[in-house]
């Protein structure tokens, strides 16, 4: 017999405000806790040392949170020069202390020039990137150092907010796999020093942005479940940058049981991935397989209804 789920069946995503000192996984069991949630996840992880926009999926929203982990990001950071530490932050130990040159602003923005497009980066030991099954920071916390590849990331935007000789702030915008901490490890050691940073923010993720986020405290003052439930954003903001596709309901019917359907896909080349809406109401997702036919991918469990 199957274990039934705790909890409420809630659906939506949450832009959580994630606090500093939690790590995103307790930042997201204390949001499924007060929404007493039966299922929840995330879309991308922040170091405990981070703050900002942590998109929490509930639900439904948890089939379509994938579309996230490619998207692009906005962070800003705090870079401290004179002081390299194994962590590449704050608060990891100082392995390396080097003088600080006699930097202007222009100095910097002269640097940074040279680390916007595509460039090729050497992720950090400290990362959940896995070798022979382990995760690195394990390793990193053993002692032990692996040699990493460089891969290839885009640095679409870097500019300079803030400058006092021996640090500087900086807002990115950066591709899917970017770790801002050896952005700016690399970017001082091209100053001709090094350095880590004090502070990260993330800003953007995809389609969303910091204004709509709220704070585990918020969350907390709210009045009751209602109340909670009213902030979260509709499953479907997760693929909307996917083509909409209406349906009628002989076709919503054979799609919600696991068949293909005829349906007008206009403009739709094949293999594309449509969202599909039956009077307005999102079910799912599919996938154009013959001109005038659509086959389900990913729906709801609640389209069947």
């Amino acid at each position: 017999m199957a274990r039934r789920r705790r909890g409420l069946p809630v659906d939506g995503v949450l832009l959580l405000d994630k606090p500093q000192g939690l790590s995103s996984n307790h930042a997201l069991q204390r949001a499924r806790r007060l929404f007493q949630a039966q299922k929840a996840g995330h879309t991308g992880t922040l170091d405990p040392m981070a703050t900002g926009l942590l998109p929490v999926c509930f639900g439904e929203a948890t089939k379509f949170s994938a579309h996230l982990l490619a998207s692009d990001k906005t962070y800003r950071t705090r870079v401290e020069l004179g002081a390299v530490t194994d962590t590449g932050d704050a608060e990891g130990e100082v392995v390396e202390r080097l003088p600080v040159p006699a930097l202007t602003e222009a100095d910097v923005e002269g640097v940074l020039e040279r680390f916007r497009g595509e460039i090729d980066q050497v992720p950090p030991m400290y990362s959940a990137l896995k070798h022979q099954g382990r995760k690195l920071y394990e390793l990193a916390r053993e002692g032990r150092s692996i040699e990493r590849a460089a891969r290839r990331v885009t640095v679409y935007d870097a500019r300079l907010l803030a400058f006092a000789g021996d640090a500087f702030e900086l807002e990115v915008t950066v591709s899917k796999g970017t770790y801002v901490r050896t952005l700016a490890e690399d970017i001082a050691r091209a100053l001709g020093s090094g350095g880590h940073i004090s502070m990260l923010r993330r800003l953007a993720t995809g389609p969303f942005t910091a204004e709509g986020m709220l704070t585990l405290a918020a969350l907390e003052a709210l009045p009751d479940q209602a109340a909670r439930e009213a902030v979260l954003l509709p499953v479907d903001v997760l693929v909307a940058h996917l083509p909409r596709l209406e349906v009628d309901g002989a076709a919503a019917e054979r799609l919600t049981h696991g068949q293909r359907a005829g349906v007008d896909t206009a403009d739709l080349a094949l293999g594309e991935t449509p969202r599909l809406y039956r009077d307005g109401a999102f079910l799912g997702l599919g996938v154009v397989t013959a001109p005038q036919e659509v086959a389900p991918k990913r729906l709801l469990s609640t389209a069947a209804d």
